[in-house]
């Protein structure tokens, strides 16, 4: 039996033609992906593709694809400005640079948590999907900040169910667009899919539960530095639920934000960096309290709305 494939496209193939997008994702021949294209087996929102179309970020797309066919190979490599925060027999916690995705995906060609980790020698838990051995929570390709990562099966399962019970506090600083009112508050709106754009996620009455609580830290000209902690973690929350308030993160175009603005900012990536982790240890049950400081592409934002960049 033919299996059908669901591939959610990720940033590294998004704005490319379905055929080209598809070929890299999928490790076939263009000629194939062009048939498949032309017999209708590719389909989005349940429609028929063409091979003329661009895939977007987060765009669902199912393929029926042709007997035998073969996986592509978990990419191992090197990342740099990957550091490690912390290290022991059980866990890893690494400050995961911009351009890192947490676990290989269909059609992501870049660098990954995963195969950074791999390739460095260390031992990850073979608990969960093979592409995401170890892995017990995600931060977006395009947000840095600190992740832990489970080394033995032990620490995988406790950290799993630490997430899920909500006892990891995760603390994230965010750039919004505006100057935020309240200037403390908690966002209670449940998330899921965008209802027409399968490339973003939004604020829909039937979703799934997702709480943000936030702070004002400072307010500059035109944007606020925000302090955020997530209840819940779905998927894209911080940047759906600002844009939402009408307060979209600098240099999140996907969700509403200012493309002169981000210019001005030298932002070609969300201002979003997860700051804090605060979680027990998997096996001595001690206080883990570990922080990340600003990358240099956010530190040189703020350094830029000190000074007479903006209008």
């Amino acid at each position: 039996m033919r299996e059908i494939r669901t591939l959610v496209v990720p940033e590294g193939v998004a704005g490319e033609r379905v055929d080209s997008a598809l070929t890299r994702a999928l490790g076939l021949s263009r000629t194939t992906i062009a048939k498949l294209l032309a017999d209708g087996e590719i389909t989005s929102s349940g429609s028929a593709m063409a091979k003329s179309e661009k895939v977007v970020e987060g765009q669902v797309i199912e393929i029926l694809l042709p007997d035998n066919t073969i996986p592509d190979a978990i990419p191992v490599t090197p990342i740099p400005g990957l550091s490690i925060v912390y290290d022991d027999e059980s866990i890893v916690v690494i400050d995961k640079p911009v351009g890192c995705a947490a676990h290989p995906s269909p059609g992501w060609t870049g660098p990954t948590v995963v195969g950074a980790l791999t390739a460095a020698g260390f031992t990850i838990s073979t608990s969960g999907a093979a592409e995401r051995a170890g892995i017990v929570h995600r931060l977006d390709v395009g947000t840095s900040g600190l992740m832990v990562v489970a080394k033995t099966d032990q620490a995988y399962s406790f950290l799993k169910a630490a997430f899920k019970n909500r006892e990891v506090e995760k603390v994230y600083h965010a750039l919004v667009q505006g100057h935020v009112d309240p200037s403390k508050g908690t966002i209670d709106a449940p998330i899921d899919r965008h209802p027409k754009e399968d490339y973003r996620f939004a604020v829909v009455a039937n979703g799934k539960e997702s709480i943000t609580h936030y702070e004002v830290i400072d307010y500059y000209r035109g944007v606020s530095l925000v302090k955020v902690e997530l209840e819940t973690g779905r998927t894209h929350q911080i940047r759906v639920h600002f844009s939402a308030l009408r307060h979209p993160l600098v240099g999140d175009m996907t969700y509403g934000a200012d493309p002169t603005l981000a210019a001005r900012l030298e932002m070609s990536r969300p201002w979003l960096h997860a700051l804090e982790l605060r979680f027990r240890h998997p096996v001595t049950h001690a206080a883990m309290d570990l922080r990340a400081p600003y990358p240099a592409d956010l530190t040189r934002a703020l350094a830029l709305l000190e000074s007479t960049v903006l209008p």
